[in-house]
């Protein structure tokens, strides 16, 4: 990454963050339209879909930005000294502002209207401990990986998302940035725009956690 101008980055952060948030927004409508009122069947084709185009957008855009697309992962590296504040705040910047073009462009491509807001409750212990878990196991995954097997990081990551759909209880958002987009939009993978501070806030204690225990897992020990 470092033979990237800071431009170059986030304009990597942008066009990444952009097809993201399109695609989870996106996917979630056109599912829904087409799963006949079957919800599993409607999270299942977003699950995919998401999946699927986090493993392109990570494999084409890592050696460029990194390929955060997510204010909990920028945070992860801007407190284990792998960025500086400044531009992590930029990247934060450019995923918001790129990822809420995205679900504009989902709107736009189904015929929604642009300018919207969800009406649809995330709220509740179970949920925020689900949105915790969920980015624990997000950040301790890149993280992990970054030591040991950095070449794997696309795919494992993919391979996450799409296990916690199901696993968590909150169809896992795991990152904040998509989680103020989706209350942006009144489909499917919408959230009340009330219920967004909450889930925020759990996911930035599940990002601190995983930098503590992937700092404690991955610290080498002293010479015998």
């Amino acid at each position: 990454m470092a033979q990237h101008d800071t431009n170059r980055r986030l304009a990597g952060e942008a066009v990444g963050s952009f097809f993201l948030f399109a695609g989870v927004i996106g996917s979630g409508v056109m599912a829904e339209a087409l799963a006949g009122g079957n919800v599993a069947v409607a999270l299942l084709g977003n699950t995919i879909a998401t999946g699927a185009i986090l493993y392109v957008l990570i494999a084409m855009l890592g050696p460029v930005s990194g390929a955060h697309f997510n204010p909990a992962v920028t945070f992860a590296f801007a407190l284990r000294r792998e960025i500086g504040w400044r531009i992590g705040a930029l990247y934060v910047l450019v995923q918001l502002t790129a990822g809420a073009l995205g679900a504009w462009a989902a709107h736009l491509m189904f015929d929604l209207p642009i300018l919207q807001f969800s009406t649809k409750a995330r709220a509740g212990i179970g949920q925020w401990t689900g949105e915790l878990v969920a980015t624990l196991g997000l950040v301790l995954t890149i993280l992990a990986l970054l030591r040991v097997r950095p070449q794997a990081i696309p795919a494992a990551v993919a391979l996450y998302i799409t296990s916690a759909y199901w696993f968590t209880s909150s169809t896992s958002f795991a990152n904040p940035a998509i989680t103020v987009v989706r209350s942006l939009s009144d489909t499917f993978a919408g959230i009340a725009p009330g219920d967004v501070p909450m889930f925020i806030g759990a996911q930035l204690i599940g990002a601190v956690l995983a930098v503590l225990l992937a700092g404690w897992l991955f610290r080498a020990d002293p010479a015998d």
